[in-house]
């Protein structure tokens, strides 16, 4: 693998930190987690359990080993800071300000080891005023702008459904790690790299900030759709709902085609998308009471065979089930363990990076690694 050879000590806790470590170590890289003597707290963040481990837990701290130190203990500490001496990388996402009260905070474990990556992921940022601040998903979210452009119009503003933001930090922590480990390739030097949910946001707004730092305007919320794109969001069909996405002029116009009004294609109101846009509440209810006429099935095919992109709103099982999961060996067993998971979304020349072992039994590795046991 890629990342063979390369040593990476993780002190981290919940999900954006070990997320950030998980990808280093299915790359290749041998992680070492530190935990304190209790765990992390997500090895509790259930039901439901694997083998007494969340499965939160087993799912972002695959390929590799934990370590349990009492960082209050002069002993623990002197051995951690003799393991960091000869790393690679060093990840964490602690309680700021905490690492630096132990003597491991950036400056002094890179005067200790110059050649570290020293990597933080913070919830608001290594500077600033809210530095210090310590933030949660649902947290940053709300702060980051992403509640007000999500959910529908009708109802209050929600959060993203899934940690998008840890295991986006996540990501590019890793991203991070990788290109100072490049510019160390080059230089010989280490680097001190800072992420943190709420810039990990920001980026994900991207494009809402573009349009309001022109138009000054919130944009609207939609629940399936995108304000500036017509056709380009979900319909109710006669049994269910679809997606489509008739995303350009002339995707439209084969939509109307297959709706039955090709004449809606060379409209004056509808020919482009901005004019869909001005004439929205015209268009919308159209479509919307053709898509009602056949079931979601009949829908697809139909659309399918138009070349206009459209999808199921699948549940986790018809995902799970799906044979285009299959193709790409998405789902990997988990070694040692009764489960599986997800892999990592990637491949290098055709192959997914493999699940080496299942999430680490808490201290597992510390007789191997000379650490010092808790008292």
């Amino acid at each position: 693998m890629p990342l063979q050879g390369v040593k990476v000590v993780e002190i981290g806790q919940n999900l954006a930190g070990p997320y950030a470590s998980e990808i280093l170590a299915m790359l290749g890289a041998e992680v070492v987690k530190i935990e304190r003597p209790e765990g992390d707290d997500a090895r509790g963040w259930g039901p439901p359990f694997n083998a007494g481990i969340a499965t939160s837990f087993h799912a972002v701290n695959r390929n590799k080993r934990s370590v349990v130190l009492d960082l209050k203990d002069p002993q623990a500490l002197a051995w951690l800071r003799g393991f960091l001496a000869d790393s690679d990388v060093f990840i964490q996402n602690m309680r700021p300000g905490s690492l630096e009260k132990m003597g491991l905070g950036a400056e002094a474990v890179r005067a200790l080891n110059p050649c570290l990556i020293y990597c933080s992921l913070h919830a608001f940022g290594a500077v600033g005023p809210m530095a210090l601040k310590p933030g949660y998903e649902p947290i940053v979210q709300a702060f980051a702008g992403m509640f007000s452009v999500n959910g529908s119009a009708e109802v209050p503003p929600a959060r993203v459904g899934m940690q998008v933001l840890d295991l986006g930090t996540g990501v590019w922590a890793a991203l991070g790690c990788l290109a100072a480990l490049q510019r160390r390739h080059l230089t010989g030097e280490g680097a001190t790299v800072d992420t943190s949910l709420f810039e990990t946001g920001m980026g994900w707004m991207a494009q809402h900030f573009a349009g309001y730092f022109e138009s000054g305007r919130q944009p609207p919320r939609h629940r399936s759709g995108n304000p500036k794109l017509i056709v380009f969001q979900a319909f109710d069909t006669a049994d269910g709902e679809i997606v489509v996405a008739a995303a350009n002029d002339r995707l439209f116009a084969k939509f109307a085609a297959v709706l039955g009004h090709p004449e809606w294609g060379s409209d004056p109101r509808f020919r482009t998308n901005k004019d869909r846009i001005a004439h929205r509440e015209t268009i919308l209810p159209l479509l919307s009471a053709e898509m009602l006429k056949r079931g979601s099935e009949d829908w697809a095919e139909a659309l399918e065979a138009a070349g206009i992109p459209c999808s199921p709103i699948n549940d986790l099982a018809a995902v799970a089930a799906h044979p285009q999961t299959a193709a790409l060996g998405m789902i990997q067993p988990m070694p040692g363990y009764d489960a599986r998971g997800i892999g990592l979304p990637m491949s290098i020349d055709g192959q997914r990076p493999p699940v080496e072992r299942g999430a680490p039994a808490l201290g597992e590795a510390n007789a191997e690694l000379g650490a010092p046991m808790p008292k």
